[in-house]
């Protein structure tokens, strides 16, 4: 792993040690409904994924070094967080890429860096996808991950190549599955709020389903799935500026102050309310 940037808003702010990750676990995993990797699960989820390999470490292990890449993705160990859950193969992928994702957004400086580093995660999650099509969150980070590539080598083109369908079949792949997946509705409401901006309404709609009723849709049903997401109405103020709706900027202004007000309980959401928080600097 190269040297990554650490989290920058201490070091022992968002540890959960021992049983407090498992108290905290519905809190921090609200908006996408990951289950607890506790030993039943982690045997559950090696049932149910017949493609899904056994590292044979044995379940109470393998639920434990789980346990610690989330304890490391929730304090912001983010490269921590990649290398524990690759150790134990494509069963920690989602932990893995969870990290991957959220470095290479918010901390990840260097434009082909960030790149690199969503395009290894999208490579990764099309294997675990084939292994275990039935879990959700195998869908919902190759459809973030490929989503945000897409963003950095422009929408246009990568809707040209095809990756425009393969995001919207990933987040529909998770909504079939957990359709109270708030992260999923989000991805899906910004996806289809581009699309209509690059576009145009008819073209976004004939090609790839995309509605601007429907974007905002799913965005008022992420913010009554997880009231407290800051990045929710981050993403809520995006999409209404890209549909140039009336009155979007005073509307997004207003969403931007209550994501500045949420609170945070890890790493991941407190770079949400950080993000909201520069924006709202930035137009002082």
């Amino acid at each position: 792993m190269p040297q990554w940037k650490p989290f920058p808003y201490g070091d022992r702010a968002y540890r959960y040690a021992g049983e407090a990750l498992e108290a905290a676990w519905p809190r921090l995993h609200r908006t996408d409904h990951e289950p607890f990797p506790s030993i039943q699960a982690v045997e559950v989820r090696l049932h149910c994924s017949s493609g899904l390999p056994d590292p044979g470490l044995g379940t109470r292990r393998l639920a434990e070094c789980l346990q610690q890449a989330w304890r490391s993705f929730h304090a912001g160990d983010f490269c921590a967080a990649v290398e524990q859950g690759l150790a134990v193969g494509p069963i920690g992928q989602v932990v893995a890429a969870r990290a991957a994702i959220i470095h290479a957004m918010f901390l990840e400086p260097d434009v082909e860096a960030r790149l690199d580093i969503l395009q290894d995660v999208v490579l990764r999650s099309e294997a675990v996808c084939r292994m275990a099509p039935e879990w959700p969150n195998a869908w919902y980070v190759h459809a973030v991950a490929l989503g945000r590539y897409a963003q950095g080598v422009s929408v246009v083109k990568s809707l040209a190549s095809g990756m425009g369908s393969k995001v919207r079949q990933s987040l529909e792949h998770v909504l079939a599955r957990e359709p109270q997946h708030a992260d999923a509705h989000i991805a899906l409401g910004l996806f289809q709020a581009e699309l209509v901006n690059k576009l145009g309404s008819v073209a976004a709609g004939l090609a790839h389903g995309a509605k601007k009723e429907t974007a905002l849709a799913h965005f008022e049903t992420a913010i009554r799935l997880a009231p407290e997401s800051a990045i929710a109405r981050i993403e809520y103020a995006n999409a209404l500026l890209l549909l140039s709706d009336k009155g979007a900027a005073v509307e997004a202004m207003r969403l931007v102050e209550q994501a500045a007000a949420c609170p945070s309980m890890d790493a991941r959401q407190r770079l949400e309310v950080e993000l909201a928080r520069s924006e709202l600097l930035s137009e002082a």
